[in-house]
């Protein structure tokens, strides 16, 4: 017969952490700073297969592409420069809202969550692009991409100017642009791509106390022994607290 000496107080603690931080994830969801992504992504769904969306497409690839000069792929690199910026601007002096090692967690989280949805959607919802190049036009990779740096500067520095995030959506915007002028991309797969890059970002900072938890879980000394009373062989389990 084996006895057990259970350290309650550690599962309790956890218990109630997790309660709290799910209590926190549930408030987030209620924000109204979703309203923007949520009806970019409620756009890019019914453009799929609506028809009067689908002929606005049409008119804004044929007067972008009336008289058209040739291509300028700027938005090949512009889409990594808003999240270039979220990391370096602090090493230039802008003191950033989290450390260094938040900023790297919620970034990888971030477009971890985008490029797991893009590369979904491109997979499962055929779209041919405007220049008949491939059907994974939709939705555009690149805007999200520029998105989710947007959105990542603009949480981490708009406590120090709000032009830090206007720049760096102005920058997401422009590629977002440039990918409709360059006529890789129709501007319903612009939207949704600002929809997925915008929420995305949002959702990982929703995530970030609870993956940091999971990091800094307290680590409790523990002693694990047997004992033997001349009747019950005993195993005991203390912890501190």
């Amino acid at each position: 017969m084996f006895h057990f000496l259970i350290c309650l107080g550690q599962q309790d603690s956890i218990l109630s952490r997790s309660i709290n931080q799910n209590k926190t994830f549930g408030q987030q969801i209620l924000r109204t700073d979703l309203i923007a992504p949520v009806t970019f992504l409620t756009f890019g769904v019914f453009s799929v297969k609506n028809p009067y969306i689908k002929n606005q497409n049409e008119i804004i690839k044929n007067n972008l592409q009336y008289n058209h000069p040739g291509k300028f792929p700027v938005d090949d690199y512009t889409q990594y420069l808003p999240t270039a910026s979220f990391l370096a601007l602090d090493l230039m002096g802008v003191e950033a809202k989290n450390d260094f090692k938040s900023r790297l967690i919620v970034g990888a989280v971030s477009h971890a969550l985008m490029a797991g949805t893009v590369n979904l959607m491109k997979g499962s919802i055929p779209v041919m692009r405007p220049d008949f190049s491939a059907s994974n036009s939709f939705p555009s990779g690149h805007t999200a991409t520029a998105f989710v740096g947007a959105e990542l500067i603009w949480q981490e520095y708009r406590h120090q100017s709000i032009w830090y995030g206007i720049g760096a959506y102005a920058i997401a915007s422009g590629t977002g642009f440039f990918r409709m002028y360059n006529n890789r991309h129709w501007f319903s797969d612009v939207v949704m791509g600002a929809g997925i890059g915008i929420l995305s970002t949002k959702t990982a900072y929703w995530l970030l106390p609870m993956i940091e938890s999971g990091f800094k879980k307290k680590k409790y000394p523990y002693l694990l022994y047997p004992s033997y009373n001349g009747q019950q062989v005993m195993l005991s389990f203390n912890c501190v607290l």
